[in-house]
């Protein structure tokens, strides 16, 4: 038994790096790839050293996270640069333990926009199966994530919310001289 106990708290704890640690505290939003897919920007939580991401039905989107065991995270500073980007440690919380019962009222309560009290929107993701999500650190800064030469941009993704962009009305015709 004592092993056992041993493993978990060692499951638990998180690998991380002065680095991680201090971007952790004061992220907000963080860029979330699951099994090198593309990375989504989800809002975030920071709490003993994790992130608490929430997501599924009226939630934001993330595929594949919920059902992940592992993710890449990257965090940036206020002007969008790059800070650091980790290995990460996906638990998803189950309604109904401690730790649901603990972290989402929290993260609940610093919800933006929620649709109704915090007690209300804990009660739809318990039912309505969102996935609340605890991003641990499981190593260091992941290797050649050196800043980049290039802007790494990329084109939009397609989503329903695009619109086709018009032409400016005019009222009258413009002469030019």
């Amino acid at each position: 038994m004592g092993e056992d106990a041993g493993v978990t708290d060692e499951l638990d704890s998180p690998v991380t790096t002065p680095l991680i640690d201090e971007a952790v505290k004061k992220a907000a939003v963080a860029w979330v790839s699951v099994g090198g897919g593309p990375a989504y920007a989800l809002w975030c939580l920071p709490l003993d050293g994790a992130l608490l991401v929430v997501t599924g039905p009226g939630e934001q989107s993330a595929p594949g996270l919920a059902d992940a065991d592992t993710a890449e995270v990257t965090l940036r500073g206020d002007h969008g640069g790059r800070i650091v980007t980790w290995p990460a440690r996906v638990t998803r919380l189950r309604p109904g333990t401690e730790e649901w019962d603990t972290a989402a009222p929290l993260v609940a309560a610093k919800r933006l926009n929620a649709p109704g009290p915090a007690a209300e929107l804990v009660a739809r993701w318990a039912t309505e199966g969102c996935a609340v999500n605890r991003l641990t650190p499981a190593g260091g800064p992941v290797a050649g994530a050196d800043l980049p030469a290039d802007s790494l941009a990329e084109p939009p993704r397609e989503a329903p919310v695009v619109r086709a962009t018009r032409r400016p009305f005019r009222l009258h015709k413009v002469r030019r001289r």
